[in-house]
């Protein structure tokens, strides 16, 4: 008995205090998008031209194992957009290494492309990141980042879809 209600009151002090954490994220994070979005498929268009973990990621808001994805470590200059609809995300000008296992960046491109939700999944609070243009979850944004912003956006790789920065060579 004693140590169900430790358990709960360590359950209690954890989701409290990842709340707070977040409770800033919302007020330094400038609004995204409503939820109406722009691109409608439906379930079995998405199947057709998404792969099986990119459906399981963007669709069903599931996630990459840590450290697998193909741009964790991506240094090179370029654009991020969405995987499933093409919108312009993130810069690599904004991408840091977070440790975490995922793509991160500190700013968007634009924060018409996102919506930012409440998600309350396993029991936590945390942010969720989506596409504005389709609807597709992306990752979540925590309040650890980097400075100018202090924002994380912990980005599934499989929902990212790398256009390199082309060179442009001077004329002589």
């Amino acid at each position: 008995m004693k140590r169900n209600v430790i358990l709960i009151v360590l359950t209690f002090l954890i989701s409290v205090s990842t709340a707070c954490s977040q409770d800033s994220v919302k007020t330094n994070q400038k609004k995204g998008n409503d939820m109406s979005v722009k691109v409608q498929k439906t379930e079995e268009e998405w199947k057709k031209i998404l792969t099986p973990e990119q459906y399981h990621v963007l669709r069903e808001k599931g996630t990459e194992r840590p450290f697998s994805g193909e741009y964790v470590n991506t240094r090179e200059k370029g654009n991020y957009k969405c995987a499933a609809c093409g919108a312009l995300l993130f810069s690599s000008d904004t991408k840091f290494d977070s440790d975490c296992g995922w793509p991160s960046f500190y700013d968007v491109i634009n924060n018409k492309n996102f919506i930012i939700k409440d998600d309350y999944s396993f029991g936590m609070h945390r942010v969720e990141v989506m596409c504005a243009n389709c609807g597709s979850h992306l990752g979540h944004v925590f309040d650890d980042g980097p400075k100018p912003t202090g924002q994380r956006y912990c980005i599934n790789s499989v929902s990212l879809q790398f256009e390199k920065q082309s060179v442009q060579k001077d004329k002589q």
